[in-house]
């Protein structure tokens, strides 16, 4: 049997050191905040003919770094690689369509097929699929019930029965302002612009000056038999292109002339 080969002892010996030892021990995440700064000898460069040693600087950004700079303190300064958001504060979005490892199944929780399943807007809410839908097949209802804005008061209405409790004397004014200081119509919102309505529930015996948008038939009726003044307001005018302006101008001439002829005619025959 072949003897085996002696190893010597300087062939066991370690091989030696590439970098001399230095001062720092641990590891970098055990650092505090700040900057920790060790020399390593064996690191060098020749600048202007003469070697220098290089020092080589570990930045340790820990919680504690991340702290001192948000509360702020002036040893810390803020700068673009110290700057981040608040943890917790971001989140990574869902990466869906990036097979079963990603947590959500081969097709991604979208099914096989169909147009939810395709890339892009999908369809609009209320489609059926091209049937009629259900917000077009209900009934719908008339007026504010069905969201029309012909259903919206267009008046503040006061019967008579109001204006003769609110204690008027003979020969007042009554209007929407002396009914507002009275203090019986309080109207907010929408119907602080809307002009006022009388209506006729109720009697009035005072002899009033009433001035208002609009007068019911009865309301009418009563306060002329009651001697009471009535004047109706005239309205906001709505705002008409100068050429229908001019038509509806030559039309109400003509008409007039026509009842004007007309009225001439009677006279004449009568």
């Amino acid at each position: 049997m072949a003897s085996l080969p002696s190893l010597s002892s300087s062939s066991l010996t370690r091989p030696p050191r590439l970098f001399p030892p230095s001062s720092f021990k641990g590891n970098t995440r055990s650092l505090g905040a700040g900057q920790t700064e060790f020399r390593f000898p064996s690191l060098k460069s020749k600048v202007q003919g003469r070697e220098r040693s290089l020092s080589v600087v570990i930045r340790a950004a820990s919680a504690s770094f991340a702290a001192a700079a948000v509360s702020g303190s002036p040893s810390v300064r803020f700068r673009l690689d110290n700057l981040g958001p608040q943890p917790g504060s971001r989140k990574k979005a869902k990466r869906k369509g990036r097979g079963i490892s990603a947590g959500q199944g081969a097709s991604c929780g979208f099914g096989m097929r169909g147009q939810k399943s395709r890339s892009g807007p999908g369809v609009m809410k209320g489609f059926e699929g091209g049937q009629m839908p259900l917000y077009r097949r209900i009934p719908k209802l008339r007026g504010i019930a069905g969201g029309m804005h012909a259903g919206l008061p267009k008046y503040v209405p006061v019967n008579l029965k109001d204006i003769a409790a609110a204690g008027f004397q003979e020969g007042d004014e009554v209007s929407l302002e002396t009914l507002k200081k009275k203090g019986l119509i309080k109207p907010s919102g929408r119907e602080r612009r809307l002009p006022l309505k009388i209506l006729g529930e109720g009697e009035l015996s005072v002899k009033v000056n009433i001035k208002a948008r609009a007068f019911s038939a009865a309301a009418k009726e009563k306060l002329e038999a009651a001697g009471c003044s009535v004047e109706v307001l005239p309205g906001r005018k709505k705002w008409i292109k100068p050429s229908v302006a001019k038509n509806l101008a030559r039309a109400e001439e003509y008409f007039a002339k026509k009842r004007a002829a007309a009225g001439s005619e009677d006279a004449a025959s009568s």
